[in-house]
């Protein structure tokens, strides 16, 4: 399996702005992350002035449509949007072959 960071960049007063529609953003990510597709996710700095979302997958499909359909980029908080491969070199346990 492969590794995609998604970032966000958002609006000034994202932290306010995003409470109309957290919930339902929320629940996006705990369905990705219940069905084995999102591996962490959260805001970045503080206040919040952007995201980063971890996808693991054998492409970057569901990062990407994660991304067109999330809450914070239909309504317009996300104002840039970007799905890079992440190449892991240690901390997550699955992503390092074990030598034979």
């Amino acid at each position: 399996m492969k590794y995609f960071a998604l970032t966000y960049d958002v609006v000034a007063g994202f932290a306010e702005k995003r409470m109309v529609v957290r919930e339902a953003h929320l629940k996006r990510i705990r369905d990705a992350h219940d069905r084995g597709e999102l591996m962490m996710a959260g805001a970045v700095g503080e206040p919040p002035d952007g995201a980063l979302l971890v996808f693991r997958g054998e492409s970057a499909a569901a990062a990407e449509e994660f991304a067109r359909t999330d809450p914070y980029v239909t309504e317009e908080l996300v104002t840039a949007w970007r799905v890079r491969p992440w190449n892991v070199v240690i901390g997550l346990e699955s992503a390092v072959p074990k030598p034979l």
